[in-house]
């Protein structure tokens, strides 16, 4: 008996679960060394750092909540699973970074304008050990072409630590060798709008994800030109929609015509291995339509559509309908 279930080529979650925890755990650790020193210190700079890594051990404990969520099966509630949970918690980790950021830009100009002294053999040790804890953390998330949007956005809290440990350290040397306050608050603006670009790309990608726009590396006119040319059943193709699940799961429905309703299946067959095969869309919804007009405008004008039996093939459900005169198979 033919398996007929369809498989959305999940990636496994279990490993991307553990290295947000060991982050967290390492995050953790020096977070709290941070808060003492920046507190005897009185430095903003490294205030500022241990405020990040706080946010940072928040945040990973989102990130690692959404991939244990985006583990559970889907069911008849969430279709598609709890996938985008991972988006949604990078969307909340960017708009929770942003507001720190302002809070970082408020105090510095704050402490521009009122200068705190500070400790600044102090400043610089703690600075140095949440550098070595940021750069772990780091190596721990970081993978090159990563595409977990939820990564992303732990990841960019680090980062966000790692320059403002940068920052301290800076400072730190500048304060002990000429007394010169100001550098303190000055790096921080300058940390915080670096991040903060970063942290307005994340909010505005995952944003538009869950407005479920399009991948942005397909070209709906390419597809279509190149799915006329590997099907030669399919005559015209119309009605393309593509959305995504997270960014590893796009899925796709359109309308195909063909010019004979034995082409059908085959014209499904070739459609859905080229989907899976050029732009990896493994999830797609895609009505056959039998004769050259589109059904669709009939239906605009209030015609009626009856179903009048149901096939199946190429081990997927196909069904046969009648459209004004024209038959159509839809097959997911």
């Amino acid at each position: 008996m033919d398996n007929c279930t369809h498989q959305h080529h999940l990636q496994p979650v279990g490993k991307v679960t553990g290295r947000l925890l060991m982050a967290l755990a390492v995050i953790v650790v020096f977070m709290v060394i941070e808060v003492i020193g920046g507190l005897i210190s009185g430095s903003l700079a490294l205030l500022a750092d241990a405020t990040h890594m706080l946010t940072d051990a928040l945040a990973l404990g989102l990130a690692a909540s959404a991939q244990f969520f985006a583990a559970r099966p889907a069911d008849n509630r969430l279709h598609f699973g709890y996938r985008r949970a991972q988006v949604l918690a990078a969307f909340v980790n960017g708009v929770l970074l942003a507001i720190l950021l302002v809070w970082i830009v408020f105090e510095a100009v704050h402490r521009f304008l009122t200068p705190v002294e500070v400790n600044a053999s102090l400043m610089l040790w703690v600075a140095v050990a949440g550098f070595v804890a940021n750069a772990i953390a780091f190596f721990i998330l970081h993978r090159r072409d990563e595409q977990n949007l939820n990564m992303r956005g732990a990841l960019l809290h680090v980062v966000s630590d790692l320059l403002g440990s940068v920052a301290a350290i800076i400072a730190a040397l500048v304060i002990a060798a000429t007394g010169w306050l100001a550098i303190d608050p000055i790096l921080s603006i300058g940390v915080a709008f670096l991040i903060g670009v970063s942290a307005l790309r994340l909010v505005r990608e995952t944003g538009y994800i869950l407005l479920e726009g399009a991948p942005a590396d397909i070209d709906i006119a390419e597809l279509e030109t190149e799915l006329l040319a590997a099907a030669q059943q399919i005559k015209s193709i119309h009605n393309i929609q593509i959305s995504q699940i997270t960014p590893e799961q796009p899925r796709l429905t359109m309308h195909v015509s063909v010019a004979d309703a034995r082409d059908a299946a085959g014209a499904l067959t070739e459609a859905k291995a080229y989907l899976e095969k050029r732009y990896g869309i493994h999830h797609s919804t895609i009505q056959v339509e039998i004769g050259e007009e589109c059904p669709d405008a009939g239906a605009a004008h209030g015609e009626n559509h009856a179903q009048t039996h149901n096939h199946e093939t190429a081990h997927r459900g196909v069904s046969l309908k009648t459209q004004g005169g024209a038959a159509a198979f839809a097959a997911d």
